[in-house]
């Protein structure tokens, strides 16, 4: 192939006070992709994040709203490439197996690769994330039939038309999971690598936080669930609220039957309110239902104007 046709390569790289780190991460980067540009987003950093990467040879722009959400959605929006190599700025991701993420991008055909992370030493993980991965995961596989088996990796690889048919709404950690959903939904191709996960280098300290991060991500599966399955999700509420009512009426119905009576007014003007509740529930389901299948068409309509990585131009 001639250098010409060579797809263009962009590295992003979110950072928030990762002086410590940056600087082997982009000397990772620009070793294992050397025709690559390499962004860090600095998302307002106190320590010397910016410069330090600026040294390392990065181009450096900068976020002000606070969130790695945030931060993505600038990155997407503002470089233009044909692969997109996404990873967090703190060392802990493998640089060197991107170019086999990219390899399978391209030879494949898919829209994103997912680096899949096997833990080279017990402190690359903080405490409860192994089991808070595995339940997320499992979670989103049982909601949206399909699942990935590390959802929360921060190193993926993407194909244009992916970036550019994403429309980000997360603003923090939950980003990763808003992703791979937008994936599964617009049924891309996709893929994963496993590729070796570090420890921080020294002096590099971790932004997680395992509950509140938890907590964000599993409100992000639901609201997401909400929004892409409504028939199902008010279906279902709409059930329950049946339910209850049916369970309240049946003494009454058994009272009425034998007296002819009705003596308890309240339950029966309950009964009745939930029942139409359940109603509004189900036809709220089936009117949003109509309205996501024209928004995902939207989306896909925006996904199909770029051309599929390592496609014939």
């Amino acid at each position: 192939m001639e250098r010409s046709h060579r797809p263009t390569i962009a590295v992003l790289l979110p950072c928030y006070n990762e002086e410590a780190a940056i600087a082997q991460t982009v000397a990772g980067f620009r070793a294992a992709l050397p025709d690559a540009r390499i962004y860090v987003y600095d998302n307002n950093s106190r320590d010397r994040t910016c410069e330090v990467a600026a040294a390392a040879g990065a181009i450096v722009r900068r976020e002000r709203i606070q969130g790695k959400g945030a931060v993505v959605r600038r990155m997407f929006a503002d470089v233009d490439a044909d692969i997109y190599v996404m990873a967090d700025g703190d060392a802990t991701y493998d640089a060197a197996s991107a170019p086999a993420l990219v390899r399978r991008l391209v030879d494949e055909q898919l829209d994103m690769v997912v680096g899949s992370r096997i833990g080279e030493a017990v402190e690359a993980y903080r405490r409860g994330h192994r089991l808070g991965n595995a339940m997320l995961t499992g979670m989103l596989a049982r909601l949206f039939g399909r699942s990935f088996t590390d959802i929360l990796s921060g190193y993926r690889v993407f194909s244009r038309r992916f970036v550019k048919s994403f429309p980000v709404l997360s603003v923090g950690f939950e980003i990763e999971t808003e992703i791979s959903v937008h994936a599964l939904e617009l049924k891309m191709p996709t893929g994963e690598v496993e590729t070796p996960y570090y420890a921080r280098p020294e002096g590099s300290v971790s932004k997680l936080s395992t509950y509140g991060d938890g907590w964000r991500i599993l409100r992000t599966i639901a609201t997401l669930y909400r929004i892409e399955r409504p028939l199902w999700f008010f279906g279902a509420i709409g059930g329950v609220l049946a339910l209850i009512a049916i369970i309240l009426a049946v003494p009454l119905a058994i009272t009425y039957m034998q007296t002819h009576l009705v003596p308890r007014f309240p339950t029966a003007i309950l009964v009745t309110g939930l029942m139409i509740l359940a109603a509004l529930n189900v036809f709220a389901g089936l009117i949003l239902d109509t309205v996501v299948r024209g928004r995902r068409e939207v989306r896909r309509l925006a996904y199909l104007t770029h051309k599929a990585p390592g496609a014939d131009t």
